[in-house]
C-alpha cells in the first residue's frame, strides 16, 4: 500500500510540505525516512487515502519516538511514545486509514 509523505530533516535542511507530499510505500518509509529522524526538530508526516495524518517525531535524547494522529479542529492529538522496534512494527503493518482505535495505546492529549 502507498501513502503520501511530508517531512523536515534539520541536518540536511530537506523539506517536503504536506501540500507537496510524495507517494511512498510503507516499506520505503520505514527503510528510508525513519532513520533520517535524528533531531527533535525533525518530523515525518504520513497521509492516508482520506488525508488523515500520522505524524512521527523523534524525542529529545533520541531513544523514543512520539507517534500521533493530530486533530487540528480539537487542538489535540491521539498519540503515544514508541521505541524504534515498536515504530517499525507499526509501519510494517500500517493500516489503510489512520484511526485512533487501530493503533494500540494511543491516548488523547490537548495541545
Amino acid at each position: 500500500m502507498h501513502y503520501r509523505v511530508f517531512y523536515y530533516f534539520a541536518r540536511s535542511q530537506e523539506v517536503i510540505s504536506s501540500a507537496s507530499a510524495v507517494e511512498m510505500s510503507a516499506r520505503a518509509i520505514r527503510e528510508r525516512l525513519v532513520p533520517r529522524l535524528q533531531s527533535e526538530d525533525d518530523y515525518l508526516g504520513i497521509l492516508d487515502a482520506e488525508d488523515q495524518v500520522l505524524q512521527i517525531l523523534r524525542e529529545p535524547g533520541g531513544e523514543r519516538y512520539w507517534v500521533e494522529i493530530p486533530l487540528d479542529a480539537a487542538k489535540a492529538s491521539y498519540g503515544r511514545h514508541m521505541s524504534l522496534g515498536e515504530l517499525n512494527e507499526l509501519l510494517a503493518a500500517l493500516p489503510g486509514r489512520f484511526e485512533q482505535d487501530q493503533i494500540p495505546g494511543l491516548s488523547y492529549r490537548p495541545w
